[in-house]
């Protein structure tokens, strides 16, 4: 019997596949895919230990793909398996006639990895390069706490190795002794346009990674003798308390057929003539590579271990006044104010004796987002990850932790986290199940200037409030909490939702507006105060300024209807019954860029299509810094006087 043999042809049935695949496709990377023919093979036929019937299993061994391009290849191994896919709602296994659905409008098989569109195999999806390693790190942190022995093995591309976010997630990974990640940087020295750099060859990717402090293997990506013994040292050494290895496949893009080797065929499939060029020379390899074979020669893929019980549900949480109380805070109630980051800390807290899914992730900020909360706790503290400032990995990692069943929470700055919005993005389309909480948001900030204010944020969340899931729900709710009772509420109502959240919390502390009585709904809103000649809706800390707008009206013989517009979507019915008992007259009021709630206001109107008159108070020129708030709101016109004069002028009252 030849093991090797056998290997061979099945990397080239595979590479016979995907070639055909991307073909029928008329589109997608089978260069790519033909470099991993044997390294997949060996992977989904021998080394890992998962189950085709049920490929999401809580103790598989994973595999990554973050270079989603060369998908093909994992696809093809996945039809010639029968792996199970989701379907319109029903389960069925893939034949190799699914191969040929490749990019198909109705085909699970799309055309980057992508779990939410039925093929469970992968964790998340991946294809925006740089992402995968982090999302591998995230979902080997949650086995780690989970005491589940899993193998996470991730396929990075040479050229994506250049991507400031491999080098984040390669010094989390030594860090934090993640042993039970595989890198695997396929290195066929072409990228897209052009040869990668010598940067990224074989070599000096060995030597960064032994400066990061990889143990590093260098194979032939080709020979598969060489990769068995490499996956077997990974598995021998995955569970220990050594270096984390890594591996480096030097293999040949467009293995196998000379015509499509080289420049100039990334992304770029053969059809006709060129087509059956390619398949003959695949074919002719095959002659050299498998006269050894026999008929007995196969494969046995190793089943994972039983699954652990589940978590179980999340515990009710106690109120806000009695989480206070319970952690020797209750002194901060009789101030009768507290900032909605801290009230955040507390809420975190509480969830994380709720449930052993919380975990918390935060990136060298956590005394100011307050998520020290949580990592002080001594029962919580091996559930929070430190990711430092590297805020791309921290949300790659949710990403992977989520795939796990965790429901992470990420705090940072909301500034922070703007830099790191690809990788939001792209856990929003693999249905993680992640909370973005960004502190320090809007301009009371004030001191720190626009450097450190986030601005936009609602804007490009809000966006995705505006589509729908997979299961039908917004791609994310946006949350602005205005005072502590809200924060700690909506932190809960987040925990308990199945989706992708962001909350804001401000610096400032802020005074009680509610209480523990007061309902908190993703959707919901708040009517604070009822009046019939104008409605002002607010959000997060405008809320308190618009409070003091009303005040001014209403000694100018103007009587105001105060709605905390705390959710992103919103209820647009109930909105326009309010806009409606108001003379159709509102004013909106937020303390960040043009496009966000007072957009989805006008947009609510549009669709309502009744006589409605806005008026949109928000920052519109770039700020400065300044030492108190009340400066800052003077200087973007968003104090309680320009409110009111805004509603004079809407009602053209002199």
């Amino acid at each position: 019997m030849s093991l090797e043999a056998a290997v061979h042809a099945q990397a080239i049935e595979l590479d016979r596949m995907s070639l055909e695949m991307c073909a029928a496709a008329g589109s997608g990377h089978p260069t790519t895919a033909l470099s991993l023919g044997q390294l997949v093979t060996v992977l989904m036929f021998k080394s890992m230990r998962w189950s085709p019937d049920y490929p999401d299993y809580p103790t598989s061994d994973r595999l990554v793909l973050s270079e989603g391009h060369a998908v093909p290849i994992v696809y093809a191994a996945a039809c010639k398996l029968g792996v199970v896919v989701n379907q319109n709602g029903e389960q069925r296994k893939l034949t190799v006639d699914d191969a040929m659905t490749l990019r198909e409008a109705s085909s699970p098989l799309d055309g980057h990895p992508n779990p939410q569109e039925g093929f469970p195999f992968f964790d998340a999806a991946t294809g925006s390069l740089g992402q995968g390693l982090s999302i591998a790190a995230g979902v080997a942190e949650a086995a780690r706490m989970d005491e589940i022995d899993k193998r996470v093995y991730c396929i990075i591309g040479d050229g994506e190795a250049r991507e400031g976010q491999i080098a984040e997630a390669m010094d989390m990974i030594v860090e934090r002794g993640l042993t039970n990640v595989l890198p695997i940087f396929n290195c066929n020295e072409f990228g897209q346009a052009d040869r990668v750099s010598h940067q990224q060859s074989p070599e000096k990717l060995a030597e960064k990674l032994t400066a990061y402090g990889f143990d590093v293997t260098t194979i032939d990506g080709h020979a598969p003798e060489q990769i068995i013994k490499a996956l077997d040292a990974f598995a021998e050494r995955s569970t220990g308390n050594g270096a984390p290895m890594a591996l480096i496949a030097k293999t040949v893009k467009g293995w196998g057929a000379p015509s499509i080797q080289g420049g100039g065929w990334h992304g770029k499939p053969p059809t006709g003539e060129a087509l059956d060029r390619a398949l003959a020379e695949i074919d002719e390899k095959r002659l050299e590579l498998t006269s050894s074979l026999s008929s007995t020669d196969g494969f046995e893929i190793q089943p994972p271990a039983q699954a652990p019980a589940g978590p179980g549900e999340l515990e009710d949480l106690p109120g806000f006044t009695e989480s206070m109380r319970q952690y020797d805070m209750e002194s901060l109630l009789h101030t009768g104010k507290l900032a909605t980051r801290k009230a955040y800390g507390v809420a975190l807290r509480a969830l994380g004796h709720a449930g052993k899914q919380i975990v918390v992730l935060d990136a060298d900020v956590k005394n100011s987002t307050f998520a020290e909360m949580f990592a002080k706790d001594s029962d919580l503290a091996d559930r929070f990850v430190e990711c430092k400032i590297a805020e791309q990995n921290m949300v790659s990692m949710a990403a992977g932790m989520a795939s796990a069943g965790k429901i992470p929470f990420v705090s940072s700055f909301s500034k922070f986290l703007t830099r790191a919005y690809d990788q939001i993005e792209m856990a929003i389309y693999s249905g993680s199940n992640v909370k973005f909480v960004g502190s320090h948001s809007g301009v009371t900030l004030a001191a720190d200037g626009p450097s450190q204010m986030s601005l936009p944020d609602v804007a490009w969340f809000r966006s995705f409030a505006t589509a729908k899931n997979q299961q039908g729900n917004p791609a994310c709710y946006v949350l602005q909490p205005s005072d502590a009772y809200a924060a700690y509420a909506l932190t809960q109502a987040m925990a308990e939702y199945e989706g992708a959240c962001y909350m804001r919390t401000v610096r400032p502390d802020t005074e009680f507006i509610y209480s523990d009585d007061t309902a908190f709904n993703l959707g919901g809103m708040e009517v604070l105060t009822e009046g019939r000649d104008i409605a002002i809706c607010a959000s997060g800390y405008m809320v308190h300024e618009a409070n003091r707008a009303v005040d001014l009206l209403d000694e100018a013989g103007v009587s105001a209807t105060l709605v905390d517009m705390y959710s992103l979507p919103f209820d647009e019915d109930k909105l326009m019954d309010i806009l409606s008992q108001n003379n159709g007259y509102v004013i909106s009021v937020e303390d960040n860029y043009g496009g966000s709630m007072g957009s989805a206001i006008a947009d609510a109107m549009v669709r309502a299509g009744d006589a409605f008159q806005l008026e949109q108070l928000h920052v519109r020129e770039i700020p400065k810094s300044a030492r108190t708030p009340d400066e800052l709101l003077e200087m973007c016109g968003l104090t309680a006087q320009h409110i009111k004069q805004a509603a004079m002028e809407v009602l053209q009252v002199v």
